[in-house]
């Protein structure tokens, strides 16, 4: 288990990684607690950072590991996913017990800690314990259920909080301005909606649109949706609203023909149903929560926002909440079913038979 300096990378989620506590966005609960503990020298032997992928554990344990005065020398960064065998915690824990070169504290960060065998557990719970006075271990880790309740019980347990898509939004905007682009309205909200709650596939599908941006042109500085959903392959804004528009009008065949539009431009479909859900949810904020149409009309644009307006505003409408009701029913399926687009399709026959039952 080699020690691991820290090298220089360019992508966005790298370049833009927090390097101290105040830099860090969303995990305020954790940062806060790591602070005071550092500040009150009242320091852990043992942490535990759970939470699912790209949420910032990694750059958190190196910040606290930094606090606490530690030089990259004595900070040792171990994947157990492909060193998590006996004999590999019996080699960190013969190593655990050597001083540090420069530093008040040896710091271990042990990511994918989850992965580690039975036989490597046991053989690490009693270094894990009681270790050296200047060791720190920090274990990393996006399935805390998989980490035995007596290695949870010697740690400071801290559970990591996946960002709101408004905070994602936020974070695309202030990098893309950083970067020299301007985002056109929306596109910072489909960027964080493509990142799926991880600050590091955001920013990797940020860095995704940019580069389609420089390609296109050195001047182009301005980035469109029309853009984002070309360079991300996400579908287009005109099959996701044409879709809403079709249940909105009872129409059953518009419906289903903008969904095998879909199928044949080979579209992901619980990407295209995770846009139709957020598109469906503005229309009726829109038409059911007044305060918050300004706000709705500064994240996706003029255009989206009209189309929105005119579908709430529309007193023959066929969209309630019960047609959000199963299209949120047809995301619950969509993953297990073996012909993608049949949850939306049921969603359809569904609702076109209750708007005939509400007629007879």
């Amino acid at each position: 288990m080699a020690h691991q300096a820290e090298t220089a990378h360019q992508t966005l989620y790298r370049k833009y990684r927090p390097a101290t506590f105040t830099e860090v966005v969303g995990q305020e609960h954790i940062t806060k607690i790591l602070e005071e503990q550092v500040a009150g020298k009242k320091v852990g032997h043992a942490y535990l950072f759970a939470g699912s992928r790209g949420l910032g554990k990694t750059s958190i344990a190196r910040i606290f590991a930094q606090a606490l005065g530690t030089t990259p020398r004595d900070l040792y960064e171990i994947d157990a996913a492909s060193n998590n065998s006996v004999d590999d915690i019996r080699t960190l824990t013969d190593n655990v017990y050597t001083l540090p070169y420069e530093s008040p504290y040896k710091v271990y960060i042990l990511d994918e800690a989850h992965m580690l065998s039975k036989g490597a557990w046991n053989a690490f719970l009693k270094t894990l314990e009681e270790p050296p006075a200047y060791v720190i271990f920090i274990l990393a880790t996006t399935e805390l259920s998989k980490v035995p309740e007596t290695v949870q019980s010697r740690c400071q347990v801290y559970e990591f909080k996946k960002p709101t898509r408004a905070m994602l939004a936020t974070v695309v905007t202030n990098v893309a301005k950083q970067e020299g682009f301007t985002l056109e309205p929306g596109v910072a909200e489909l960027v964080a909606l493509l990142g799926d709650g991880s600050y590091r596939d955001t920013l990797s599908m940020l860095e995704k649109v940019l580069g389609g941006a420089r390609a296109e042109t050195e001047s182009s500085k301005k980035i469109s949706v029309e853009d984002a959903e070309h360079t991300t392959g996400a579908p287009s804004h005109q099959l996701v609203h044409s879709f809403v528009a079709a249940l909105a009008e009872g129409n059953a065949d518009e419906a289903l023909s903008t969904i095998r539009k879909a199928v044949t431009g080979s579209i992901d479909m619980q990407l295209y149903l995770s846009l139709v859900l957020d598109f469906a949810r503005s229309v009726l904020l829109v038409r059911h929560a007044p305060e918050l149409r300004k706000e709705i009309a500064e994240e996706v644009g003029n255009d989206a926002y009209a189309e929105m307006e005119k579908l709430a505003q529309d007193k023959h409408s066929k969209f309630t909440h019960q047609t959000l009701l199963a299209l949120l029913n047809a995301s619950e399926r969509i993953r297990f079913s073996p012909i993608p687009q049949l949850p939306l399709e049921l969603a359809v026959f569904e609702l076109m038979e209750k708007n005939v039952r509400e007629g007879e």
